[in-house]
C-alpha cells in the first residue's frame, strides 16, 4: 500500500490537488485510462476528464479509485474538498455556458425560478437583487443573462423544452406590471415552435427533483451532459450512468407534467389574474 499524503498545506487549491494526485496514483500504478475503465466499470473517457480537471466525477467514482489504489479515504476527502471549492463552481459553470452555446437540443427543470434563458431583464434584476448583487456587478450580470435570450432567436435554434413547478409561476416579481411582461413573454415563448413549455402543478406526486433544478444538454457528437442546481450548490455532471439516472428522474417528472397546450391555457388564465396598470 502506498503511504498515505496527508491532505494539508497543498489543499489550499482543492481541485488541483485532486488532479494531480489522481495523476500520480495512476502513474504509479501503472495503468492506462481504458485499463482503469474496465477495471473499475466506468467509461475510461471519464478518468480523463477527471485527470483534466474537467469533472470531478461522483462520490462513488472516488471511493472506487481509493479501493484500486490502496488509499483509503485519501480520494474521497479530496472529493469532498475539490467539491466545496468556489472556484470549481465558476469553472464548471464556464464550461457549462460554452457547451450550451454548442448544443442541438436543452431539457430543463425549474424548482422555483424561471430558467435564465426565458428570463426578462426586469425578472433577472429581481432575481439577482435577492442573491446580493448590485453595483456594476448587477448591470454586467444582468445583461449577459438578458443576452442569452438570443441562443433562442438564432438562425438555427436548438430545441429547449422547460418544466415549470408551479411555484415558479405563483412567485410574482414585487412589480405588477414587469410580472405581466415575464407572462406575455413566457406566452409568447410557447408559441414558438423550438420551445415546449410545460406545468407542473401543485399537487403532484413527489419526485426525484423536487429540489434541483436541471437542465440537459445534447451535444453534437451526441453527447448528453446536465447542470443541476440547489441553493447552495451546482454541479457539471457528464458521466454517462449519472446522466442516465438524472433523465429517468425528468422523464417522471415530465409524465405528472400537464401537456403543453393545458400549460398555454394555464399562463393565458395567470395572465387574466394580474391586475393591469392603471392608465395615467
Amino acid at each position: 500500500m502506498p503511504p498515505r499524503r496527508a491532505v494539508t498545506g497543498r489543499s489550499q487549491e482543492p481541485r488541483k490537488r485532486f488532479v494531480e494526485e489522481l495523476r500520480l496514483l495512476r502513474a504509479q500504478k501503472g495503468d492506462s485510462l481504458r485499463h482503469l475503465g474496465d477495471v473499475l466499470g466506468w467509461d475510461w473517457s471519464l478518468f480523463g476528464k477527471m485527470e483534466k480537471g474537467e469533472t470531478l466525477g461522483g462520490p462513488e467514482v472516488a471511493q472506487a479509485l481509493d479501493q484500486h489504489y490502496g488509499t483509503p479515504g485519501l480520494l474521497l476527502t479530496l472529493w469532498e474538498l475539490a467539491l466545496g471549492d468556489p472556484s470549481q463552481f465558476r469553472e464548471q459553470y464556464r464550461r457549462y455556458m460554452a457547451l450550451e452555446s454548442e448544443a442541438v437540443s436543452l431539457w430543463h427543470y425549474a424548482v422555483g425560478v424561471l430558467p435564465g434563458l426565458l428570463q426578462t431583464a426586469e425578472y433577472a434584476h429581481e432575481v439577482l437583487v435577492a442573491g446580493g448583487l448590485k453595483g456594476t456587478e448587477l448591470t454586467r450580470q444582468v445583461e449577459a443573462r438578458v443576452g442569452r435570450r438570443e441562443l433562442m432567436t438564432s438562425e438555427d435554434p436548438p430545441r429547449f423544452r422547460t418544466i415549470l413547478s408551479e411555484t415558479v409561476l405563483r412567485t410574482p416579481l414585487c412589480n405588477g406590471q414587469a410580472w405581466r411582461e415575464q407572462l406575455q413573454y413566457l406566452a409568447a415563448a410557447a408559441e414558438q415552435p423550438n420551445v415546449t413549455l410545460q406545468v407542473l402543478p401543485h399537487g403532484a406526486r413527489l419526485h426525484a427533483l423536487a429540489s434541483t433544478d436541471v437542465m440537459f444538454l445534447r451535444l453534437l457528437d451526441g453527447r448528453a451532459v446536465a447542470y443541476t442546481e440547489s441553493a447552495l450548490h451546482g454541479e457539471l455532471v457528464e458521466e454517462t450512468g449519472r446522466v442516465e439516472r438524472l433523465q429517468r428522474a425528468y422523464d417522471a417528472v415530465r409524465d405528472l407534467a400537464l401537456t403543453p397546450a393545458e400549460t398555454r391555457k394555464f399562463i393565458g388564465q395567470m395572465l387574466e389574474e394580474v391586475p393591469c396598470e392603471p392608465s395615467t
